[in-house]
């Protein structure tokens, strides 16, 4: 699943799509059909039913492909109105006869004549006719069946996917309620504590806190957000923090221009910085160093957050926004989207989050 799946609609029409997978099913039934055939035809020679293989070889095609027409001119005529079963049993006789016919018209027995003409003799040849259409049948029986488990399968997986991606959209909207409002009210507490003695760093905040807010209202218009995007917003989340923790915090963006277009789903970086300015940064007596990286790897995209603030606390449970961010990497990238929490010499904590790399012309192809 992709968060940037709306970037992908096209105008093309969905016709030849829709074909594409019925040209792939007769191809293959016809393939099978054949094959069929030829072993019915094998079997019926070493059983001593016949000893002309070709001869029954057109006799065998031309049954088994006339049922085979017939059921699927019912399928195409009555939809799901008539089951597997009833189809088989108005196509079996039907199809006998006209493929008995057909057989005729290109020089071998007429069974049905034979059969008619001399009951008593032609006994055998009726039960191998019998037999190879109740083979057919039943194996294209078998086949449809598994053909409707795989299409019920089939929908069962779009369905499983779309519940995914609702889920994670939810918990997405959940994180931005959960991240937006605390970051706005602490801004505006900050802002309003030196209104008065300092007007104007309160402007400065307020100057940042309407440039986080113009990226993350644009975000949410488009398809899909750049890392350019979460930088522009990280950058003013970075200054005001600043602003509050003054020489306390420093931080540092190393991002090579190409990357800056790769697509990012939202809100996947915001919640390591703020992590690690709440456990790093604010409780270090000294404060330290936010440094955010993005490197390529070949046909993965390596973003890194990392402070130089108290470290790890291995008795400290991860929290709601690192657990958010593991489990929408999976769910949109598999094995390919991971987070990794580990130390950073001499003190301090690395985030890293390896993604594939997607631009948004791509998703739209």
């Amino acid at each position: 699943m992709n968060v940037f799946s709306a970037a992908k609609q096209s105008n093309e029409p969905a016709v030849p799509e829709a074909r594409q997978p019925a040209r792939s099913r007769f191809w293959r039934q016809l393939i099978i059909m054949i094959v069929l055939n030829a072993m019915i035809t094998l079997l019926l020679v070493m059983i001593g039913q016949t000893n002309d293989f070709l001869e029954t070889y057109r006799i065998c095609n031309a049954i088994g492909f006339a049922i085979w027409g017939i059921v699927e001119l019912l399928r195409w005529a009555a939809g799901e109105r008539l089951s597997s079963p009833t189809r088989a049993v108005l196509a079996v006789p039907t199809g006998f006869i006209i493929g008995s016919k057909l057989a005729a018209l290109t020089g071998a027995k007429d069974l049905i004549e034979l059969v008619v003409h001399d009951p008593a003799h032609q006994w055998r040849l009726l039960l191998g006719s019998v037999m190879v259409a109740a083979v057919a049948t039943s194996f294209f029986l078998f086949y449809w069946r598994a053909e409707g488990f795989r299409a019920d399968l089939q929908s069962e997986r779009r369905r499983a996917a779309e519940a995914l991606q609702s889920e994670t959209q939810a918990k997405l909207a959940l994180l931005q309620a959960q991240i937006e409002p605390h970051f706005l009210f602490n801004t505006l507490a900050n802002a309003q504590s030196v209104i008065e003695s300092d007007p104007g760093t309160a402007k400065t905040i307020l100057t940042h806190l309407d440039q986080y807010l113009r990226v993350s209202l644009g975000r949410t218009r488009r398809s899909g957000s750049t890392l350019a995007d979460e930088l522009a917003l990280l950058g003013a989340l970075l200054e005001i923090a600043r602003l509050r923790l003054a020489e306390r915090l420093r931080y540092s963006i190393h991002v090579p221009q190409e990357l800056r277009s790769a697509l990012l789903p939202p809100l996947l970086l915001q919640p390591l910085v703020e992590n690690a300015l709440k456990h790093g940064i604010e409780p270090a007596v000294m404060g330290g160093e936010i440094r955010i990286e993005a490197r390529r790897e070949g046909e993965l995209m390596r973003l890194s957050v990392t402070d130089t603030g108290v470290g790890l606390n291995a008795s400290s449970p991860e929290g709601i926004g690192l657990a958010n961010v593991r489990a929408r990497l999976t769910s949109l990238y598999g094995d390919q989207g991971q987070l990794a929490l580990y130390r950073h010499e001499p003190h301090g904590v690395v985030a890293a989050i390896s993604l594939p790399i997607q631009t948004l012309e791509a998703a739209r192809r």
